[in-house]
């Protein structure tokens, strides 16, 4: 299960991929549709996370930053 790290409350518009970038702030990037790029980051909030070995950091859906345990090894 996931489990939050940070609370930052960021509210998500439609259209835009929200990620936890390097910094370990909040950023989102226009979604690239049929004939038209993405890109142009910005970053949406300051949240400071430094990141753990294992986990795959997210931002949920109600704009927090979460982590869950990555899924290795499995048969």
């Amino acid at each position: 299960m996931a489990e939050t790290v940070k609370s930052t409350g960021v509210s998500k518009e439609k259209g835009y991929l929200y990620y936890l970038g390097k910094d370990g702030n909040v950023w989102r990037s226009k979604m690239a549709r049929a004939g038209k790029g993405g890109g142009n980051a910005e970053q949406v909030a300051s949240a400071g996370v430094t990141r753990e070995s294992g986990y795959l950091y997210f931002i949920d859906k109600n704009g927090d930053v979460a982590r869950a345990p990555m899924a290795r090894g499995r048969k």
